[in-house]
């Protein structure tokens, strides 16, 4: 039966060696939050690290003791019992550099300053990340990962540890992905980082030392966002053209309930998130694209590639479509690499990938019962 890992904590992990960001910046020490969840097995095999998306984070699965409503992003995912089954894995998620979840980011105290990284914060990429992951997983005693996954900007940063560290990952599990961004995509997030950029209250990313928050621009931004990652149906279905009050009020104030929906989800977000870390994080997703040094040749930039993959896109993700996952399998399939694909039929555009459906979890569960039995 399928239950929860309970009770988590997160931990912190240091690092004192620097780290050269593709951006020219340097980040002299920098510490990293993550949680972990089952047992790690005495050989050291059966570990599989989770990437998490734009605004996701370390706490992956289970609950806080002092906040049992605070449940990880992907707690239907992983679990005793679950596709990710924490009776067969060790798993761990961590929070990304420039996050503002406890990992390092531009709202930490600069040593060299200290003050608040704001504006100083070096640019970070994908390739970034996974060095930094690296470097955890050495701490942790891990050489290989039995798999690496995620979706979205998580299914990038799992993609790019296969290519960068070949030898250190068995299986990419690549969710609601895509190699690159489209050219929409990449207009979608300037968009959004421009509500930030512009927002009077940002102070060109020191906002912290004026003690306040650039929350119009980042709920704006978060507004947008959450449009695109839902699909033309769900939001239909879920408001159609619903009326707060039953009529026109003929004015700007909020009439229609999905306005009602993303002004609410927009307050949420600006609550909490981090402005900076939102810039970055999106660049990050303009700047992937391994193709970009082998004259847009994906097939040629997967060559180091040797783990096993498995492929998920789903019908009505219009912002990472069936179509890029497809580039992906590919790619891969050209260089005889070990990969499986399917395409879920779902209504809920790119946030599918974090919903409970039977074919979705099917499909993980199988693959990752695959894994399961190398580790034994």
């Amino acid at each position: 039966m399928s239950s929860s890992v309970g009770i988590v904590s997160a931990q912190r992990a240091s690092f004192n060696t620097p780290l050269q960001c593709k951006s020219g910046g340097v980040l002299p020490r920098y510490d990293l939050v993550y949680e972990t969840y089952g047992t790690l097995n005495a050989d050291k095999s059966n570990a599989i690290l989770v990437c998490h998306a734009l605004s996701g984070h370390h706490h992956v699965a289970g609950y806080y003791a002092d906040d049992e409503k605070n449940i990880g992003w992907w707690d239907n995912m992983i679990g005793p019992g679950k596709p990710v089954d924490t009776n067969k894995f060790f798993v761990i998620g961590l929070n990304n550099l420039g996050g503002c979840h406890g990992s390092t980011g531009p709202s930490s105290i600069d040593p060299a300053s200290g003050k608040p990284y704001g504006s100083d914060f070096p640019m970070v990429t994908v390739e970034d990340w996974v060095e930094s992951q690296a470097r955890l997983a050495d701490l942790l005693g891990i050489r290989r990962f039995a798999a690496v996954m995620g979706g979205s900007l998580g299914g990038m940063q799992a993609m790019q540890w296969a290519i960068s560290h070949p030898d250190r990952v068995r299986h990419v599990l690549a969710i609601a992905t895509a190699p690159c961004l489209t050219t929409e995509n990449i207009a979608f997030n300037d968009v959004a980082r421009n509500a930030i950029l512009t927002d009077p209250d940002f102070h060109g990313g020191d906002f912290y030392q004026h003690g306040v928050v650039p929350t119009r621009g980042l709920r704006l931004a978060r507004m947008l966002g959450h449009i695109t990652y839902l699909s033309d149906d769900a939001m239909a279905g879920k408001f159609g053209r619903g009326l707060r009050s039953g009529d026109y009020k003929y004015g700007y104030d909020i009439e229609f309930e999905v306005e009602s929906y993303l002004r609410y989800q927009g307050d949420k977000f600006a609550a909490y998130f981090d402005a900076n870390t939102y810039l970055l994080m999106t660049k990050a997703l303009d700047y992937f694209d391994p193709a970009r040094h082998s004259e847009r040749n994906l097939a040629a930039a997967f060559m180091p590639v040797r783990a096993g993959f498995l492929v998920l896109s789903f019908s009505s993700d219009w912002r990472f479509s069936p179509q890029r996952s497809r580039e992906i399998v590919k790619a891969l399939l050209h260089n005889k690499r070990d990969v499986s694909y399917a395409e879920i039929q779902s209504r809920h555009g790119h946030d599918s990938f974090l919903m409970q459906d039977e074919q979705y979890f099917a499909a993980m569960r199988n693959y990752l019962n695959r894994v399961a039995k190398e580790c034994q």
